[in-house]
């Protein structure tokens, strides 16, 4: 008579740790999950939310404090819907099933041969961020809004000649 014991392994990570992680402070559950990099973007945006609504606060105007407390409150439940997401999926995948399909944070960006809307945001954050800073005016700045259209433009003019070229 030979009778095996199963015994069940332990999952590697516990939904109802990672859950009441998130409520502790949001993006701990993420942490917990092992997913640094999106838990640390779940804790910067939870602070920057704070910072926000701290800011609108001592300004004493009552519509931007009420709009930034539910983005908070709607961040608050998904970051913790997610942890416990988190965890129930590497659960899965540790006891060798295909855990459910669901969109990532940053999906996988695929090749799309050009960088140059890459490089008309770079160059857009670094005049907005001078202007900020007051090293450039915003009135010089939007003085030469007319030179992004021309920009684009010559793009798409080098574009279709690339295209025509390629005998596409």
């Amino acid at each position: 008579m030979d009778e095996r014991i199963v015994i069940q392994q332990r999952p590697p990570k516990s939904p109802a740790a990672a859950g009441i992680l998130s409520i502790m402070f949001p993006g701990l559950g993420t942490l917990y999950n092992g997913f640094i990099t999106k838990g640390l973007l779940y804790v910067i945006i939870f602070v920057g939310l704070l910072v926000t609504l701290i800011k609108a606060s001592e300004d004493g105007d009552a519509a931007p404090i009420v709009f930034i407390s539910l983005m908070m409150a709607g961040f608050w439940f998904f970051q913790i819907i997610d942890a416990i997401n988190g965890a129930k999926a590497i659960n899965q995948a540790a006891l060798g099933q295909k855990p459910a399909a669901r969109e990532q944070i940053f999906p996988d960006a695929g090749p799309s041969g050009s960088i140059f809307w890459g490089i008309v945001l770079i160059v857009l954050g670094a005049l907005l961020t001078l202007a900020n800073f007051e090293v450039i005016l915003y009135e010089t700045l939007f003085d030469f809004w007319p030179v992004v259209i021309i920009i684009i433009g010559i793009k798409f003019v080098a574009d279709h000649f690339a295209k025509m070229k390629n005998g596409n």
